[in-house]
């Protein structure tokens, strides 16, 4: 019988299990029994384990990137502190911690991730490109100050959003008011 939405159920439950339990407890067969799938299910759609985790953290990318490019069609509205924040904490976003944290423990799919993004796959690089274009548009509407420089400020929300995810663990203190505090003193608001 036909799973429906495999990867996305099998992400979910990857994410569950790393967020609950720490990236040490991620094993195909606890990614399954998650999932409530069948215990090969996870070998019939990915190589193995690494694979599975670096398509994982892409797909998670990917998904980010997405909505930082989506940003470009909320200039004008809203507020640039809030329209900016929404972003940041979306790369803090549902395990994103941990999911880092597994990545940096699997070396062949940490690789793997990197080598998606060094050959133009969606990755820090395109959601600080998104964040800047957003910026400058909302500079250009005359809701930000002509002295902010767009550029810089995708720099250390990006860079601040990796320090968060690379230092974080299972556990650790929230990194979101510390994203909300950096947004305000960046932008205003």
């Amino acid at each position: 019988m036909a799973t429906p939405d495999v990867r996305e159920r099998l992400f979910a439950a990857a994410e569950r299990i790393v967020e609950r339990d720490g990236p040490g407890a991620l094993t195909s067969r606890s990614v399954t029994t998650e999932a409530g799938c069948a215990k090969g299910l996870l070998h019939t759609h990915f190589a193995g384990l690494d694979d599975f985790v670096a398509e994982l953290c892409l797909d998670r990318f990917a998904r980010t990137a997405g909505k930082a490019r989506a940003m470009a069609e909320r200039a004008g509205q809203g507020t640039v502190a809030g329209n900016l924040g929404a972003v940041a904490l979306s790369l803090l976003d549902r395990g994103g911690p941990a999911l880092s944290g597994l990545a940096m423990t699997r070396p062949a799919a940490a690789s793997r991730v990197r080598e998606v993004m060094r050959d133009g796959g969606p990755g820090f690089g395109a959601i600080q490109e998104a964040i800047a274009g957003y910026l400058e548009a909302e500079r250009d509407l005359g809701r930000l100050p002509d002295t902010v420089d767009p550029h810089t400020v995708a720099l250390a929300v990006v860079g601040t959003a990796h320090h968060l995810l690379m230092t974080g663990w299972p556990g650790s203190p929230d990194p979101r008011p510390a994203m909300h505090r950096l947004v305000g003193a960046l932008v205003g608001g």
